[in-house]
């Protein structure tokens, strides 16, 4: 049997320390009343091996989106010599409509091109929110959006990328986003999605599945996860419980260099 993530290997070596930003993510979220939950792969982890997915090489987690809006402000207005919150307010270069809150210090090699102009590459988590929306005003914001800010990452030049994605983001966040919202008004199921922009735009969430928040344990610790953990899961993956094969575990990964690892490769 393949060993993924053993002892002494470099992803879980990253795995621990993405833990530990995890925590003080937790403990900053705690101190300003910010309800958040285990996300996507992160909560799969907790349901299945009461930890990291043992090829899992980022972490995951979410909000309804006035609680990510309140958090924003505290993490942008932050002072911290090792702690940074990623996104298109702190980081010209930063292109998602979701946030990463990471390490200013070292960086991890992934095969996002993009990710080579960042501010700051370290160890971190993603931090999305999910706002109410239909799966078709979902499906339209990402055409907008991904299909427009997409090619500013091929502009080397520095002052004109940020001038790109400058007027991309304008055009999305205050116009063709908000259009897609407005369409999206009507949902007669109530259904929620993850951030309008980010391209995950299939899986639909209900609030009755996930509040009230639950615990559950991931790597030795309680973290919050979904009261519903099993249907919140169905409708992101089906069969959550069925162990993926080497050629699916090798597309979900995101660095070459835990791919190399793990399949010599």
């Amino acid at each position: 049997m393949r060993l993924y993530n053993p002892e002494g290997s470099v992803l879980r070596r990253d795995q621990k320390e993405m833990l530990k930003v995890l925590v003080v993510f937790a403990e900053i979220c705690k101190e300003h009343d910010i309800q958040w939950w285990l996300c996507s792969g992160t909560l799969l982890g907790a349901a299945r091996h009461k930890g990291f997915i043992p090829w899992d090489d980022d972490l995951d987690v979410s909000m309804l989106e006035e609680d990510y809006r309140k958090l924003e402000k505290i993490l942008v207005g932050m002072e911290s010599e090792e702690y940074f919150f990623q996104c298109t307010k702190t980081d010209p270069d930063y292109v998602n409509v979701f946030g990463k809150f990471r390490k200013k210090i070292g960086s991890v090699e992934t095969t996002d091109f993009r990710a080579q102009y960042f501010k700051f590459q370290g160890i971190g988590l993603d931090v999305f929110y999910i706002e109410k929306a239909t799966m078709f005003a979902a499906h339209l914001a990402k055409f907008f959006y991904l299909n427009m800010q997409h090619p500013t990452q091929y502009i080397k030049n520095r002052l004109l990328r940020h001038l790109a994605i400058k007027v991309v983001c304008v055009i999305n966040f205050v116009l063709l986003i908000p259009l897609a919202r407005l369409i999206g008004l009507f949902n007669p199921r109530d259904e929620y999605r993850v951030c309008l922009g980010s391209g995950f735009y299939k899986s639909r969430f209900f609030k009755k599945d996930i509040f009230p928040l639950s615990k559950m344990e991931f790597e030795g610790i309680e973290f919050p996860v979904p009261g519903n953990v099993d249907s919140y899961l169905s409708n992101i993956y089906g069969d959550w419980r069925k162990l993926p094969s080497d050629e699916q575990i090798r597309r979900s990964m995101h660095s070459p260099v835990y791919i190399k690892e793990i399949f010599g490769e």
